[in-house]
């Protein structure tokens, strides 16, 4: 019996990286890039409107990042599954990834045939992890307080991010699909939870535990 094509969506800014994926994937018959987007805020309307099984994502893009697309796919309840494929294995990358809702994280120096059975377990719910980040995620769970940008959730971080980039709370809201209370409610948590009492002071400490990159 012939294996069903596995649809993909591919959402990466540097477009040397999209083509080669792209390729490789056209070279077998069991994979179908319906298409690609270079950024976060285009990767969630595309896989909206085309609906792949599996998406590759990259995280840190200048498009919208990300965490932020995963856990908007997430929220909006997307078929489709989020494989995280990036350069980038930091606490601080891999744990909001996987809490936003990513079904498998690999670095982009994994071989071809590991990259398209990773490819072919995502498209079938299950979870796959480049070694390095399994090795991380235990490292977590063991020692929950080791990573310091877990003390915020994915939201919390999302909200910080954009606070450091200078943007008001308006703007924050209609970037995040969320009213200009909700935001303010995150700032108050995180304010909390950080031990500080506005934007810039977050800021700080947020670089200083390294919570922003």
């Amino acid at each position: 019996m012939t294996e069903p094509i596995i649809t993909l969506l591919i959402v990466d800014d540097h477009p040397v990286v999209r083509d080669g994926l792209r390729g490789m994937f056209a070279s077998d018959p069991g994979f179908d890039v319906l298409g690609e987007a270079a950024g976060g805020v285009e990767g969630v309307e595309l896989a909206r409107r085309l609906d792949p099984d599996v998406v590759l994502m990259d995280l840190r893009m200048p498009a919208g990042g990300g965490v932020r697309a995963i856990a908007e796919l997430t929220r909006s309840g997307a078929r489709a599954k989020v494989l995280v494929l990036t350069t980038y294995d930091t606490d601080s990358d891999t744990i909001p990834a996987i809490e936003a809702g990513a079904t498998g994280y690999l670095l982009k120096d994994a071989p071809r045939d590991e990259l398209f059975t990773a490819v072919r377990a995502a498209a079938e719910g299950r979870t796959v992890l480049s070694p390095a980040v399994a090795s991380r995620l235990v490292s977590a769970v063991r020692n929950p307080a080791a990573p310091a940008a877990k003390v915020l959730s994915a939201r919390e971080r999302e909200v910080l991010e954009l606070v450091a980039r200078g943007t008001a709370n308006r703007e924050i809201a209609r970037e995040l699909f969320i009213s200009e209370a909700t935001v303010k409610t995150h700032l108050t948590h995180l304010y909390g939870k950080l031990g500080v009492k506005d934007r810039a002071a977050a800021v700080a400490v947020g670089y200083d535990r390294g919570i922003l990159g």
